[in-house]
């Protein structure tokens, strides 16, 4: 399916869940039993001709079938048959032509290969057109999406002001947690939005509290106090128990960055690069069945602007095998990496980055040795997700990472053996270099080509363009809608009406309301 703009498809009606699914099961099993029984009808009428042709040679008198008006009609002959073959045969050909004809444009794998039959992957038209798989999506974007604005509920504004208002959202777009500002931006812009609750699917909550945090905007227990009050004035975050209700925690803590997550927004979809939190905290935020991965904020410079910042180097004229740019952070694989890089200059550059200072590295010369490696090493840091990933992809060097507990955006459509390598980060040292030495140059070549053809999925642009990270949330929301909505403090009656314990109905709810 190709996404159109929004507009061109709100009256078309959307298949969801797992419907599609189970039609295509039913195509291929009840399909597959139609067409046995109809062989079969078949084969009787034409054992029972052969009797009756049997017959009329026995006596002599051919049998005349006769229409409902009593008219005879001609028997089939030979001359009958071929010239129905002939018609079938036409028919066929002349609706493959037609078909080829009038195809828009074609949909290609990783390695260009032709994927029409494919039902499980993202493909990539040759004009650059996203298409996303029926399977368990649907076949049209057709979501409704309500934006919460930060003057109507009291509270909100500061997390994403800060305590004084003074925060501006412009100081929060850079960076690796600019996703949270870029992602409610895109929304606010979006053909999906709506301003009316009652027919939203979702609802999005913009926060922007990992860099209200960093730029001492609010302290933990603020924000932890902040989110409770906001929550509880949400009357429609108490219907569905927030199920229905959508958070960006854009850095490697997650939605740790709310203390009290696990008790008031363990039910609601949240987005967030990070996968996994366990090393530092007794549970991970992130549930594989509800939140969503997304990329993480690749500089403007490099996936937006054109010219790009750096263009990428070919093959030939790369200095070293590989590269880690990055600090030591006192993590064990980027320690090995360092020592490592000083026994093989040749082969693996980890320089010594200056990010303060007059010696500081500049976003440029960040790039120019990023582009300089044929393969860029992503080891696990403070957490199991690293930028260093989603950059390696526009500067067209294969990304290997180097940590076990990474989650990547859209495993459900992409397959991430033909763009990138995965090694057990208990066995960095030499063999890694070894083993990255064996690779012909044509493999490295296919899985850059492969990578080039997916990266505008890790750019932050409007659903309306033909790839986007946008596109590709859009697809992922679309599974997460439900068509009721309730939690074990929402109640109903027998004329469909919605009540609380108390029996209030729902239009009548008065904020501060108990959190689920």
């Amino acid at each position: 399916m190709v996404i159109g703009h929004p507009s061109l498809s709100k009256n078309i009606p959307l298949p969801r869940g797992e419907g599609l699914e189970r039609m295509e099961e039913l195509d291929g099993e009840e399909g597959g039993k139609g067409i046995e029984s109809i062989g079969k009808r078949a084969e009787n009428k034409s054992s029972g001709r052969r009797r009756e042709n049997m017959g009329s040679l026995t006596n002599k008198q051919p049998r005349i079938f006769s229409g409902h008006h009593g008219n005879a009609l001609a028997p089939c002959t030979r001359t009958h048959q071929i010239g129905a073959l002939f018609l079938v045969v036409v028919t066929f050909f002349l609706t493959r032509l037609f078909h080829q004809s009038f195809s828009p444009c074609t949909a290609t794998s990783f390695g260009g290969t032709d994927l029409s039959s494919g039902r499980s992957l993202v493909r990539i038209s040759d004009a650059g057109y996203l298409f996303w798989p029926n399977r368990g999506y649907g076949s049209v974007l057709s979501l409704k999406i309500y934006v919460y604005e930060e003057t109507e509920i009291d509270g909100l504004k500061e997390l994403m002001r800060g305590r004084d208002g003074k925060i501006s959202a412009d100081a929060c777009v850079k960076g690796q947690w600019g996703t949270q500002v870029k992602i409610h931006k895109l929304l606010l812009k979006s053909g999906f939005r709506t301003k009316r609750k009652e027919e939203a699917d979702l609802f999005f909550v913009p926060t922007y509290v990992k860099c209200v945090r960093m730029t001492g905007g609010l302290n933990d227990k603020e924000i932890n106090q902040t989110f409770v009050k906001v929550l509880s004035q949400m009357p429609y975050f108490r219907r569905s128990g927030g199920r229905d209700h959508v958070f960006v925690f854009p850095s490697g803590a997650g939605a740790h960055l709310f203390r009290s997550w696990a008790t008031f927004i363990n039910r609601s979809i949240i987005l967030s690069p990070e996968g996994d939190r366990t090393d530092k905290k007794d549970i991970t935020a992130f549930n594989t069945w509800k939140d969503i991965i997304i990329p993480g904020n690749v500089e403007d410079g490099m996936t937006v602007r054109r010219p790009t910042t750096v263009e990428p180097l070919p093959l030939s004229k790369r200095k070293y095998l590989a590269n880690y740019l990055g600090r030591a952070q006192g993590k064990a694989g980027r320690l090995k990496l360092i020592e490592m890089s000083e026994k093989f200059p040749d082969k693996l550059e980890c320089p010594d980055l200056k990010f303060s200072g007059p010696d500081k590295l500049g976003r440029a010369d960040y790039f120019e040795h990023l582009r300089n490696a044929k393969f860029c090493l992503a080891p696990r840091g403070e957490s199991s997700w690293t930028l260093r990933f989603y950059e390696s992809f526009f500067v067209e060097c294969v990304p290997v990472i180097l940590s076990d507990q990474a989650e990547f955006p859209f495993q459900n459509v992409i397959d991430y053996s033909q763009i990138s390598i995965k090694w057990p980060s208990s066995r960095i040292g030499p063999e890694l270099l070894n083993y990255l030495e064996s690779i012909p140059d044509r493999d490295i070549q296919r899985m850059i080509a492969n990578g080039r053809q997916i990266r505008c999925l890790w750019v932050y642009g409007p659903e309306s363009q033909p790839c986007s990270t946008m596109q590709g949330i859009m697809w992922e929301l679309q599974r997460k809608v439900r068509q009721f909505h309730q939690s074990h403090e929402t109640f109903w009656l027998h004329n469909q009406t919605i009540v609380n314990r108390n029996l209030v109905e729902f239009s009548k709810w008065e904020p501060p309301m108990p959190l689920p």
